[in-house]
């Protein structure tokens, strides 16, 4: 995940929940588990295939409240605390896609494995999750109740379901979204009616390159949009770092790769084996750094998690809204699932001491992360934790302590085993992150703390029973990792790219180390100047994670989320302009029109990626190319390019209408 600025304003909660504690109603019904279930499914399915598109995923929490609003009305009896269970179930499913998509491929990308084989990537998507809310359990009480940390999804997504009554009018928003993202993904990528990528490329004197690249993806805009403005620079800064300054000094003292056919896969075939290296440097210099930075929140976290484990089955509050699982069950969970870890590891190690250390290792990583993920999310919100750095850093450490243990005789076994360290602790952070939002939101809205963390389980089973089949149907249809010529649109999958690398540099070497070295240099520098800002009380501020991101990222990508943060601040500067009213009122038109763009965004976003599935799974029933109309495009990318800018207008006059409705 990348660091993200929620869009929607905050408002500190009440210390009274919204449904007292001596008030019951129905929250764990049969329809909100099997409503929770089926989003689960499929927001991890959507949220797979984008993050294996684009590198990037995004919160769903607010989307999938949206969906049970409108469902639940259908239905005579429902209430505001039986709709936070569903989105509870369905973001969890979202989160545990990203911290599958983030490492599994991985073990895809180098060979290891042929598919993604079903019994394995359930287990370790399953444990990793379950993992992850246990670990979270003992911190719900130290973190939302003493504490008393914002954790600003949490209370955004109680907000929207307060506001339930407008749920069937928002939800159109949602479903507009979804219907122009699929439309156009089908048009693109299935019909053929347009090149969706935009390129131009120049090299002058034979030594002087030039570049631009856009994504013809509303989903990507969708992504900028919703991160805002300053986080969409950022990643389009990594792109430029990488393809403005980097490849251009490349080409100029090394040379133009030879055999590379157009001047526009001259660059790429720089950036695949070289610049791109650059992320990872700082990708490891920025894991290690949000550590470092955490290290006295990650202190209170740990010990507070501790303590509440060594008053394991004590109730001191008996009021339903305090009512959490109890330790004793968390500790017998833990133990049981180290169970099949430990087999699983076992099954790739063949050496009981060795796997017995790995399970070790990923029992106190798994728990320090999902800390680290908890206390994160109370300070800046779920999609701000840096789970691609820690996970990253989880990596390294662990390639070379196995390799120091097991040696580099057997590259491919070490390099693997590495992977599924570092995904089982990547799933478990990636739920803790989401699991405490959660119960922020269940906090607020007056909900029963263990019936949430069922619900968690139940959307994370969810999610992990059906990612397997999903995972499998977009490399067969579109392939993951480098393009080929028999599948020239694979999935980049750069988190997952990125971990490989690292794992097996480790353990078969190969790994460019100059670039390395030099993207750890950029890390340095973006810090310091981080550091800096936030001396001054800057507004403005530069994570290193958001600019190691679109490092890694192409430049087609970088861009066309930049062109979804400029929408984000256009939108803002609009709203400020037309201050003149009270203030009450312009905060509700602007947090209305904001969540109008995020629904409308998110609609986009989810509409693009459930088609691009549909697509894989026709392309694996039928065979490629039988829908096309156009065996090339007949105009380039010219017809995508113009729908593409009427769409970014029409987002910013859809959000510019709902304020001005709303600010009358």
């Amino acid at each position: 995940m990348i660091e993200e600025k929620p869009i929607i304003d905050q408002q500190e909660e009440s210390e009274q929940p919204y449904i007292g504690a001596k008030t019951k109603l129905p929250e764990l019904t049969l329809k909100a588990i099997l409503l929770g279930a089926a989003l689960s499914v499929i927001l991890s399915a959507a949220n797979a295939y984008f993050g294996l598109f684009a590198g990037l995923t995004v919160s769903a929490s607010i989307p999938a409240a949206v969906i049970s609003m409108a469902i639940l009305k259908l239905f005579r009896n429902s209430n505001i605390l039986e709709n936070n269970m569903v989105q509870t179930a369905a973001s969890a499913g979202e989160s545990l896609a990203a911290g599958v998509i983030f490492t599994i491929p991985a073990l895809i990308i180098m060979g290891y494995w042929e598919e993604f084989n079903y019994w394995e990537t359930t287990l370790i998507a399953m444990t990793g999750g379950i993992l992850g809310i246990l670990f979270t359990i003992p911190l719900r009480n130290a973190l939302i109740v003493k504490e008393k940390l914002k954790f600003p999804e949490g209370v955004a997504t109680a907000e929207v379901l307060k506001t339930g009554a407008s749920g069937g009018e928002s939800v159109k928003y949602l479903i507009w979204g979804g219907l122009i993202g699929g439309l156009f993904k089908l048009s693109d990528s299935a019909l053929n009616l347009w090149s969706g990528l935009f390129e131009k490329a120049a090299l002058l004197g034979q030594r002087f390159y030039l570049y631009f690249g856009l994504n013809l993806s509303p989903a990507l805009v969708a992504v900028g949009y919703i991160v805002g403005l300053n986080i969409a620079f950022l990643v389009f800064l990594g792109g430029a770092i990488s393809w403005y300054i980097a490849i251009p000094i490349y080409m100029a003292t090394v040379g133009v790769p030879e055999g590379a056919g157009s001047v526009e896969s001259m660059g790429i075939s720089v950036w695949s084996s070289q610049i791109r290296y650059l992320g990872v440097g700082a990708m490891v210099v920025g894991g290690l750094w949000a550590l470092l930075s955490l290290r006295k929140s990650l202190v209170t976290a740990f010990k507070s998690g501790v303590e509440a484990f060594r008053g394991s089955g004590q109730r001191l509050e008996k009021i339903r809204t305090e009512l959490d699982t109890p330790m004793s069950w968390v500790l017998i969970g833990i133990g049981v699932l180290i169970v099949p870890v430990f087999v699983l590891y076992l099954r790739e190690i063949e050496q009981v001491a060795v796997t017995g250390l790995m399970a070790v290792i990923m029992v106190i990583a798994g728990f320090l992360f999902s800390a680290v993920a908890g206390y994160m999310a109370g300070l800046v919100g779920s999609s701000n934790n840096p789970i691609s750095g820690v996970t990253i850093a989880t990596i390294l450490a662990t390639a070379l302590l196995l390799a120091a243990l097991m040696g580099t005789d057997d590259p491919g076994r070490g390099a693997a085993a590495t992977i599924l360290v570092g995904a089982v602790v990547c799933c478990a952070a990636a739920i803790a992150g989401d699991n405490m939002q959660d119960l922020k939101a269940g906090h607020v809205l007056g909900a029963t703390p263990y019936k949430q963390q069922v619900m968690q389980v139940v959307g994370v089973a969810a999610g992990a029973l059906a990612i397997a089949p999903v995972l499998n149907n977009l490399l067969i249809a579109y392939g993951i990792g480098t393009p080929t010529a028999d599948q020239p649109n694979a999935l980049a999958a750069p988190q997952a790219t990125l971990m490989q690398s690292v794992a097996d540099g480790i353990f078969r070497g190969g790994l460019p180390w100059t670039m390395v070295a030099i993207g750890a240099v950029i890390a340095v520098v973006i810090i310091a100047i981080d550091v800096y800002l936030k001396n001054r009380n800057s507004d403005f501020r530069m994570p290193v994670l958001a600019v190691a991101v679109g490092l890694y990222l192409p430049l087609e990508l970088d861009t066309s989320i930049f062109v979804g943060g400029l929408i984000a601040w256009a939108v803002e500067r609009y709203m400020r302009k037309q201050s003149s009213s009270s203030s009450s009122q312009f905060a509700e038109a602007k947090s209305k029109a904001a969540k109008a763009g995020l629904l409308l965004a998110s609609g986009l976003i989810t509409g693009e990626a459930l088609m691009g599935i549909l697509i894989a799974i026709l392309i694996v029933a039928i065979g490629p190319g039988q829908f096309q109309i156009f065996e090339e495009a007949p105009a380039g990318s010219l017809p995508g390019l113009t729908l593409l800018i009427i769409i970014v207008f029409g987002i910013y006059r859809t959000v510019k209408s709902v304020f001005d409705k709303a600010d009358k």
